[in-house]
């Protein structure tokens, strides 16, 4: 009998679906009498950190000494009673020329083809996740290829503790865990998701260009997930308003085994008991949808063939509800940190690219104290000091909205700017960058420029640089109209469109340029906002309504999808702002 594939059973992840706890302490055993070991982070092709002391660390028998040389350089250590070993190297110069790592103990390993520059964690949602075959041209991807680049990629991985290295590629994708020199080869086959992260690539591809020096970029992302799973439980138990999800993470790492054996040995056993009987009880029903659906494909395809729409596709009947999977779950609080970002730690890095804030669109006073709370985690767990942290604002998404109105999706946006208040930190604005408001901008050139240029500021210390768009500064009420001033002005203010690369990558040729402001809105003490008339005056921008007589508050671009034509000359959108504090629907 065919069965439906929505009803199939569906297989476990191989890739996680063992005890990792019991996973980790095998691991352990294994190597009190065993040979040198490093991480999958270490291996040919790598990228070492340049001009800071680089950890190189591995496991072998306890008390067995290891020697580690990379270039001229070496360094001892011996393996401690849990068999692990860590040297710091010299500060290495950035090269271009290859170089080796070997390891000696009581067996050698040798390191090929190592190249000194900057490494940069690229890390967060679906937005980061969506690979550089998706968005790029034939021709572009096609002559994507870099050397001076290596790529690694960090299979999704669950874990109830900090786990000590990375999980194993998963089925059909064998490059994953593994350095990679850049090639469109490689580019397409070190991801999940149509290949390595284009922003994560096009960042990359401008900081190589800028500094002239090899760059390694590791990429650890995973579609609709929280800000929460990214970090660690030592965090979550600090912070009050993440005291819940600690908890959580607490009772995940600790109940784990139970709930595994509970999940594999009760809860599927019996679904798949529950589907057979179903099947047995409604084998008629199903025999006629099968039917039905064959039916269906057939005047489908005759339908399409002579381009006409096609039938409705039959209801699949429905069965027994398939158990919550409780150990498999990356919504799960520190379990993508365990797996994905404390195996990195502590490898030398550069700094970090974040693009994520989607799944957490829905709480942004949450999100306000959670991503400080992230940046200032991940510092402290590589003990780096405060290294660059690179942000990327949302987009715009969804439909426009024809009045003025509240915004999550905004107040995200605004969580994210105020994350600048740390040190060390910069923010990519993409307000303009997503055509009509999809979720999954294909625009992710632009987007990994913008990183770059805040990086150039923040990272290397190019402060003459213009990194951003204008942002707010200050407001002045004038009688009926507010005056508002900005700083990183460039060139001075002007109205604009989104950069070119935005409209070819539609097919799209772009517009003529705007000829009046639009995106602001002005209220009055009754806090009701209204669209604004504005207007640029040298470096401020009047914003006034005929029905707002006595002004106390303006927004430009507050909204999911807002209009927004207020550039610098340097072509970079002003970032979105509000004057007020008013609580939602206040």
């Amino acid at each position: 009998m065919k069965f439906p594939t929505s009803l199939r059973p569906r297989p476990l992840r191989s890739s996680i679906s063992l005890c990792v706890i019991g996973l980790m302490g095998l691991a352990i055993d294994s190597h009190l009498s065993a040979d040198v070991t490093m991480p999958a982070i270490f291996g040919d092709h790598m990228v070492l950190q340049r001009d800071i002391t680089a950890n190189v660390w591995g496991w072998a028998t306890p008390g067995e000494a290891v020697t580690v040389t990379a270039g001229q350089d070496h360094a001892t250590a011996t393996a401690g009673k849990d068999g692990k070993w860590m040297v710091k190297l010299a500060k290495l110069a950035a090269s271009s020329k290859p170089i080796e790592i070997t390891v000696a103990g009581k067996n050698r390993i040798i390191i090929h083809d190592v190249l000194v520059g900057d490494v940069w964690i690229c890390s967060g949602q679906s937005n980061m996740e969506l690979g550089s075959k998706a968005v790029m041209s034939t021709d572009e991807f096609n002559k994507a290829g870099n050397p001076q680049i290596r790529l690694f990629s960090v299979p999704k991985y669950i874990a109830p503790a900090p786990a000590r290295d990375i999980t194993t590629a998963p089925q059909g994708f064998p490059l994953l865990g593994t350095w990679q020199v850049c090639t469109p080869d490689t580019l397409s086959k070190t991801g999940e998701w149509s290949g390595f992260p284009a922003v994560g690539y096009y960042f990359g591809s401008e900081i190589q260009k800028y500094t002239q020096q090899p760059v390694g970029l590791i990429g650890t992302c995973w579609g609709g997930t929280r800000i929460n799973c990214w970090t660690s439980l030592q965090t979550l138990q600090s912070v009050p308003a993440m005291a819940s999800m600690a908890a959580g993470a607490a009772k995940f790492r600790d109940q784990y085994k139970e709930l595994e054996d509970h999940y594999l040995n009760v809860e599927v056993p019996k679904w798949k008991a529950d589907v057979e009987k179903w099947q047995q009880d409604n084998k008629a029903v199903i025999d006629k949808y099968n039917e039905d659906y064959k039916a269906w494909e057939e005047a489908n395809k005759a339908a399409k063939a002579e381009r006409k729409p096609g039938p409705p596709r039959p209801r699949a009947p429905i069965g027994p509800k398939e158990p919550r999977d409780p150990v498999h779950n990356n919504q799960t609080s520190a379990a993508l940190f365990n797996g994905m970002i404390a195996p990195l730690i502590p490898f030398g890095i550069k700094g970090a690219v974040w693009y994520q804030g989607e799944s957490n669109a829905d709480n942004p006073a949450f999100y306000k104290i959670a991503l400080p709370a992230l940046i200032n985690d991940w510092r402290t767990q590589w003990g780096q000091g405060n290294f660059p942290f690179m942000i990327v604002q949302l987009p715009n998404f969804g439909n426009p909205k024809p009045e003025p109105s509240e915004s999550y999706w905004a107040g995200t946006r605004e969580a994210q700017a105020n994350a600048l208040t740390v040190t060390d930190t910069g923010l990519a604005v993409t307000i303009d960058l997503a055509a009509g408001g999809n979720l999954h901008p294909g625009d992710k050139l632009d987007v990994g420029y913008r990183l770059a240029l805040a990086a150039e500021r923040v990272a290397y210390g190019q402060q003459n640089v213009v990194s951003s768009g204008p942002v707010y500064k200050s407001f002045k009420v004038e009688g009926n109209k507010v005056r508002i001033t900005f700083d990183n002005l460039g060139g001075g203010l002007v109205l604009g469109n989104p950069p070119e690369h935005f409209f070819t990558n539609q097919r799209k040729t772009a517009p003529a340029v705007p000829s009046e402001l639009k995106g602001f809105a002005i209220a009055g003490a009754d806090h009701k906002f209204v669209w604004a008339n504005a207007t640029i005056d040298g470096n401020s921008v009047v914003v006034s309504s005929d029905s707002v007589a006595n002004p106390v508050a303006v927004r430009y671009a507050w909204a999911d999808n807002p209009v927004c034509d207020l550039y610098n000359k340097e072509g970079l959108p002003a970032m979105p702002f509000r004057t007020d504090d008013f609580p939602p629907g206040k």
